[in-house]
């Protein structure tokens, strides 16, 4: 499971191989059945996680019931209700295993001792969330300028792994349209693409 974050982090910043064996100390396994809970809506968020296999996805359910996906995780990816976990108020957000699940956690405690103990480590998650704000600031923009078609396709070319294993009312929630819609959507392109 390790060796999936530590290959992720020095994708980002160097490691020392005693810096590898002391991040790991700071980490704990855990395995989640297919729609098992990590967060629920309005508990604390008490640790940030790293998927190391399968699929988690975050989402809200609004007064009327119905789910509003705001991301997806796969391997290689971390999750967590942010706002939450730094802050210790209630979570906003549900996350839950879409697939069978194993992550690393770390709690908030552990994320402070360890930025402090591999200061390395701080500019890793710098970079990660300088990245997290650019892909929110691009969806924002996406969801305001781009038409039903346009997410999608964008969507399925950025991340087709995303399209292969998420089931289509998922991605329907995540992109913002009813699944019929969406259906519509994918007919219309595969029957451009056959004429």
């Amino acid at each position: 499971m390790f060796e999936v974050l530590v290959a992720h982090i020095l994708e980002k910043v160097a490691l020392t191989e005693e810096e590898q064996t002391v991040l790991k100390s700071f980490f704990t396994p855990k395995k989640l059945r297919k729609r098992q809970y990590l967060v629920q809506e309005a508990d604390i968020c008490k640790h940030l996680s790293f998927v190391t296999k399968g699929l988690l996805r975050s989402y809200h359910v609004d007064e009327k019931g119905e789910e509003h996906i705001s991301m997806f995780s796969l391997e290689g990816w971390w999750a967590s209700d942010m706002y939450s976990f730094f802050s210790g108020e209630k979570a906003s957000f549900n996350i839950d295993a879409i697939e069978e699940t194993e992550i690393l956690m770390i709690s908030l405690e552990g994320f402070e001792e360890m930025t402090l103990r591999i200061p390395v480590m701080d500019r890793y998650f710098r970079i990660l969330f300088q990245n997290s704000l650019v892909t929110k600031e691009r969806r924002l923009v996406s969801a305001i300028t781009h038409t039903a078609e346009e997410k999608y396709i964008r969507l399925a070319e950025c991340n087709p792994t995303l399209i292969q294993r998420v089931p289509q009312n998922l991605i329907a929630s995540y992109i913002g349209l009813a699944p019929e819609t969406l259906s519509r959507i994918k007919k219309n392109i595969s029957s451009r693409k056959s004429s």
